[in-house]
């Protein structure tokens, strides 16, 4: 499929431009995005190439992926010039030229990373941070954006407003899957260190429960496999009650938050990316994805793979104020998102 032959979907960029604040301050600037294959950087990248294209910005992006097959599969049909540059956020950096904006979107952030591989998951976290930053200050980046996750909060209670930023909540240090939240949170001090240390521009974004058209094959979150199986005609699974609530997020506002944050947020602070017209419970997620795609949610039990992949948060909740305080505000509903969703990938 070229994702660049539908409308829908072009259109999604569009939007996601026109929500942007202040992205005229990209003209003509150079821009690495690393992670560029997943669900949040190619969206990004895309969004970058796009409004350079429709506004002749003279943007230059380079897409740092792990090989060139990678970028060939996600990139060879986009019709405007993106550069690839080679990285593995497991080793040491091997390009060298100026940049003026990094955001760095790369690490494991699905399940079966977490329960195969937690030790590359906290290693590539931390270390690909340390370089991206060390990078950033030898050659005076003006800004280092990371992305985090709304899973730093860990189990914390919060109503239906959501989590702030300077809350947080307890992570179990003793149980593997905790690989992920602890190695965000250690990043995230890493990102505001550098800062008070070196003067390094850093700005941190936590996005919640993201899901889009830009889901990648190994993505097995429970909202990407339900995507998948609405697209293939097939029943929703759910293998739990699906009661925990979450902050849904549709990739063309999420790119708009951290493209927002990215030009207008405040050096050495974070920003929860989730919109508050899409909480709702998992089960909920799923049905309204089966009444769109005309299929139907069915119970299985969960197997012990299952069951380890699960995340043990039961609410993830998180508050947008300050990011809304930048200007930033979704544009899709729940329903508008899944519907887009859907018609690009059908």
């Amino acid at each position: 499929m070229n994702i660049y032959n539908n409308a829908v979907y072009m259109e999604d960029l569009k939007n996601t431009i026109d929500m942007t604040v202040g992205i005229e301050q990209l003209k003509n600037k150079k821009i690495l995005v690393t992670g560029a294959t997943g669900t949040i950087g190619s969206y990004i990248v895309d969004t970058i190439l796009a409004y350079s294209h429709i506004y002749n910005a003279n943007i230059c992006v380079y897409a740092a992926c792990r090989n060139n097959d990678r970028y060939s599969e996600r990139f060879s049909q986009c019709p405007c010039e993106v550069h690839y540059v080679e990285y593995d956020m497991l080793k040491d950096i091997k390009f060298d030229m100026d940049i003026d904006y990094i955001i760095h979107a790369a690490g494991n952030a699905y399940p079966t990373a977490f329960a195969n591989n937690p030790v590359e998951t906290i290693v590539g976290n931390v270390n690909s941070t340390y370089n991206i930053l060390e990078y950033a200050r030898k050659h005076s980046t003006r800004r280092v954006l990371y992305v985090s996750s709304g899973e730093v909060y860990g189990n914390i209670s919060a109503d239906i407003n959501g989590v702030k930023e300077e809350q947080l909540g307890n992570v179990d240090v003793l149980m593997s899957r905790s690989c992920y939240p602890l190695s965000k949170r250690t990043t995230e001090n890493l990102g505001v260190s550098y800062n008070k240390e070196y003067g390094t521009d850093v700005v941190i974004v936590r996005p919640c429960h993201t899901y889009g058209p830009t889901i990648t094959k190994n993505d097995n979150r429970a909202n990407a496999q339900f995507i998948r199986n609405a697209i293939e005609g097939k029943n929703i699974v759910l293998k739990s009650s699906g009661e925990q609530m979450r902050s849904y997020c549709y990739v063309a506002d999420c790119a708009a938050g951290i493209l927002t944050a990215l030009i207008n947020g405040k050096s050495a602070e974070a920003y929860n990316c989730s919109n508050p017209d899409s909480v709702l419970t998992i089960a909920d997620f799923a049905k309204t994805i089966a009444q769109i795609a005309g299929t139907k949610v069915i119970m299985e039990n969960p197997t012990n793979r299952d069951i380890a992949n699960r995340s043990p948060i039961r609410n993830q909740i998180l508050n947008a104020e300050k990011l809304y305080n930048l200007g930033w505000k979704p544009l899709y509903g729940i329903e508008e998102g899944i519907r887009s969703v859907l018609n690009i990938l059908k």
